[in-house]
């Protein structure tokens, strides 16, 4: 499937058209270019379903198209559906063998397969037929980089950028293997020599804008933005990362009016709503925020975002019976977030429903076991129960994780003590101690009880000497 390139606002009316068509069971006519445009935007979107039904209602009209019958095997790679894929593209080979998509379609199969060396030398085979062709260049960096072999994905990234700097998705997987192989401030002049090359190139400073964000320099960034902003008023993407920059800065008033003009007039995504509530939930005012959630979830009620956002409200605002309800909607719409779980589990705690927050804290170390706050969590409540061997193992998962966060060091030596294991506890303090003896206070917050222990003093007392 070539990649699209076409005017991004341009394309979004097609798609916006053809959707219309669909929800109302309406005949409108497409040609074949807008039928690309239509199925580049879906699998762009990861919306894999989509574009298999909008290939299916193209090849109704254009049922000899070689292309739309690639792109249908394409797709039935993406959905994981690899025989059919190999069925399917191996017809087009019978009727066309020299394509060169036969030969990408094949290297997609095997990079969905998980068989990345095959997959490149499809894709080279490929290149030698079609050395300028971007999109190829594009797959083999998707290869590489699923191959974890950053330099090499770098490198294909680079050259598709080169032929088209139009193209985000090859910005944001080029900048996510520079930032895995660690090389993402050499990369600078890259970046900025498409400002230098055309200085009125919208997309050439909203590149260098993202290569900045990356690099958490907000104020090149925001210049950057800017820029793209002053040459494209209507450059919506643009609008969208200069108010996640403000984010970054705490800028809340000046990034909700970015994110206000980060759609087209009247035409407001559930995103940007979702966002701007969000902005509004930082600023603490309640009912903004929650009538910008509202709004989010009147376009997309599946958004589990404005879902979350909603009992982040409620629970900012000390009323954990209601957020419990806005929370379990969020980890039934997407349960693998650990940050879901972890809400509700505190919720649940709070309210007094001890089985259901172990039940969620559990949840979430499942599905962000690299996440500490599970782990701490869920051996908080143990621990106040006294099962204090239970909750020993289940923060020795943080201290793991996170084994320079002093804190840790102190909850974990409070856990060994209160198990009778001296010798251990005094280990954990000596390590929280060397690592911030400042925060030895935090041992006596969370468990006063503990400020009564002579040898406890003594020790803390030794390390401020």
């Amino acid at each position: 499937m070539n990649e699209s390139f076409e005017d991004p606002r341009a394309a979004q009316s097609t798609v916006r058209r053809y959707e219309r068509m669909v929800a109302h069971d309406e005949a409108a006519f497409f040609d074949l270019e807008e039928f690309e445009i239509i199925i580049d935007y879906y699998v762009t979107s990861a919306a894999f379903d989509k574009a298999q039904q909008a290939c299916e209602v193209a090849l109704s009209q254009y049922p000899f198209s070689t292309e739309l019958l690639i792109d249908r095997a394409q797709i039935s790679a993406m959905r994981g559906d690899y025989t059919e894929a190999e069925r399917q593209i191996s017809s087009v080979a019978s009727l066309d063998p020299d394509n060169a998509d036969v030969a990408v379609t094949r290297g997609i199969i095997a990079t969905q397969r998980g068989d990345f060396e095959e997959a490149v030398r499809f894709f080279q085979a490929a290149l030698a037929q079609n050395p300028d062709r971007e999109d190829i260049h594009f797959n083999l960096g998707l290869a590489y980089q699923s191959w974890q072999k950053y330099k090499s994905a770098a490198r294909h990234y680079k050259h598709s950028l080169r032929l088209h700097p139009d193209n985000e998705t090859t910005v944001q997987e080029l900048l996510n293997c520079l930032e895995a192989s660690n090389r993402l401030p050499e990369h600078e002049d890259f970046f900025q020599r498409f400002t230098d090359d055309d200085p009125y190139s919208a997309i050439a400073w909203y590149n260098l804008g993202q290569y900045y964000y990356r690099l958490e320099k907000y104020e090149q960034a925001i210049a950057a933005f800017d820029y793209a902003i002053v040459i494209d008023a209507d450059f919506y993407d643009a609008h969208h990362w200069l108010a996640d920059t403000y984010v970054c800065q705490q800028q809340y008033q000046r990034a909700i009016a970015e994110f206000e003009l980060s759609y087209p007039p009247n035409e407001p995504t559930d995103e940007a709503l979702c966002n701007i509530g969000e902005c509004y939930e930082k600023l603490r005012e309640w009912e903004l925020a929650r009538q910008y959630y509202r709004k989010a979830l009147d376009i997309n009620p599946d958004m589990d975002e404005a879902w979350f956002g909603q009992g982040v409200l409620l629970q900012e605002q000390e009323r954990p019976f209601e957020a419990i309800h806005f929370f379990r909607k969020a980890v039934e719409l997407y349960g693998e977030s650990g940050e879901y779980w972890s809400a509700l589990g505190a919720a649940e705690n709070q309210v007094g429903n001890v089985v259901s927050a172990l039940e969620a804290y559990e949840k979430a170390t499942e599905v962000a076991p690299d996440d500490a706050t599970g782990w701490v969590s869920w051996s908080a409540i143990l621990y106040e129960q006294g099962h204090y061997d239970e909750a020993i193992d289940l923060l020795s998962h943080a201290v793991e994780l996170h084994p320079h966060e002093a804190h840790f060091h102190y909850m974990f030596c409070a856990y060994l003590l209160a198990s009778g294991r001296l010798r251990e506890a005094y280990q954990e303090l000596e390590t929280a101690l060397s690592l911030n003896y400042e925060q030895h206070t935090l041992l006596f917050d969370y468990f006063p009880e503990l400020e009564q222990q002579p040898a406890l003093r003594r020790l803390i007392d030794q390390f401020r000497k």
